[in-house]
C-alpha cells in the first residue's frame, strides 16, 4: 500500500503543477491591437506619433547632424522611460553610462533609434510586443506600452 501511495501522491503535484506552468506562458499582443491605445495616448499628451510599418509609433524632436546608428552600432544615449501612465521606470542623463551595442536592445530601440542621427531626439511609443512583450521585465508589467524620450548622444 506504501508504494502505491507515493507514485499517485508524486502524479498528483505533477498534474496540478502543470497547471500552473501553463499560468506563467502568455501571447504577445500584435501591435495593430495596441494601434488606438497608442494614438489616444499620443494625442492626450500632445504627441505628433508617426506610425512605422514595423507598429512602432514615434515622433522625431531633432533629427541631428551627425552618423545614422546601424544594428552594428554601439550607441550613447540619455533617455527617459516611462509607462503610459507617467510612471517613470527607467531614466539615464549620463551617456557615457551606456554605449550599448543596438543590436542587443529591444525591439523598440533597434527600430525606432535609427530614425535619427547623431545629435537628435526622438520620442518612441512602443507597443509591447516591441518592448518586454506579455511576460514583462522587472517593475514593467506584461503588455505594457512604453514611452521613451531618447537623445542619441554618440553611434560608433
Amino acid at each position: 500500500m506504501k508504494n502505491s501511495v507515493l507514485p499517485l501522491f508524486l502524479l498528483l503535484i505533477i498534474v496540478s503543477g502543470s497547471g500552473c506552468l501553463k499560468d506563467k506562458t502568455c501571447t504577445p499582443k500584435m501591435p495593430s491591437s495596441e494601434a488606438a491605445t497608442i494614438q489616444t495616448y499620443a494625442g492626450l499628451n500632445g504627441i505628433i506619433a508617426v506610425p512605422h510599418s514595423s507598429g512602432l509609433y514615434y515622433e522625431i524632436l531633432d533629427p541631428g547632424t551627425g552618423a545614422t546608428a546601424t544594428a552594428t552600432s554601439t550607441i550613447f544615449i540619455t533617455y527617459t522611460g516611462k509607462m503610459l501612465d507617467g510612471t517613470v521606470f527607467d531614466q539615464q542623463n549620463n551617456s557615457g553610462a551606456t554605449g550599448w551595442p543596438l543590436n542587443q536592445l529591444i525591439e523598440g530601440w533597434r527600430v525606432g533609434i535609427p530614425l535619427i542621427k547623431e545629435g537628435g531626439r526622438i520620442r518612441l511609443l512602443i507597443p509591447s510586443s516591441m518592448a518586454y512583450g506579455c511576460t514583462g521585465y522587472g517593475g514593467i508589467p506584461g503588455d505594457a506600452i512604453l514611452d521613451f524620450d531618447i537623445t542619441l548622444v554618440d553611434v560608433q
